[in-house]
């Protein structure tokens, strides 16, 4: 009877097993998993893509090379208005000579309320000029100026 009660333990250690290695290859398949491809930065999509990235990890400089004179600007008397959008994803992007406009929806959250934090959408879009055949984004949606999370630029 020893035998007997030994055989189902080892089914049970097998299917235990078998539980255990399939979690452990979705959680390395889930961290191991890289950001959104990069896009080509002689497009205009890839000039939005680099641009929002600078933006969105607080790197300023990178992020006011990709803006025309015109663009920079618009962040005279700017003061921050909430959060850095956590997400920008690409809907549609339409060339037309030397000028482009990219669609996108800007995703972010907000600090909370009586249901915890809540998440936006909104749906904007950047324009775009070629100059000296480089794409610089002229109009860029508020959530993502350059200037944001900068108190007033002198």
């Amino acid at each position: 009877m020893n035998a007997a009660a030994r055989k189902p333990d080892r089914i049970l250690i097998a299917i235990l097993s078998v539980i255990a290695l399939l979690v452990v290859v979705g959680l390395v398949v889930v961290f191991t998993r890289g950001g959104p491809d990069a896009l080509d930065g002689s497009t205009p999509q890839g000039v939005v893509q680099r641009y929002s990235t600078a933006v969105i990890d607080g790197d300023t400089a990178t992020a006011n090379s990709y803006l025309t004179e015109a663009a920079n600007s618009l962040c005279g008397g700017f003061r921050e208005s909430g959060p850095l959008p956590t997400r920008v994803v690409l809907i549609s992007a339409t060339e037309r000579g030397n000028s482009a406009l990219v669609k996108v929806s800007v995703v972010g959250s907000g600090s909370g309320g009586p249901f915890g934090p809540s998440e936006y959408e909104m749906e904007d879009r950047f324009s775009l000029v070629k100059t000296d055949s480089k794409w610089l984004i002229d109009r860029a949606p508020y959530q993502l100026l350059s200037c944001t999370g900068s108190s007033v630029k002198p």
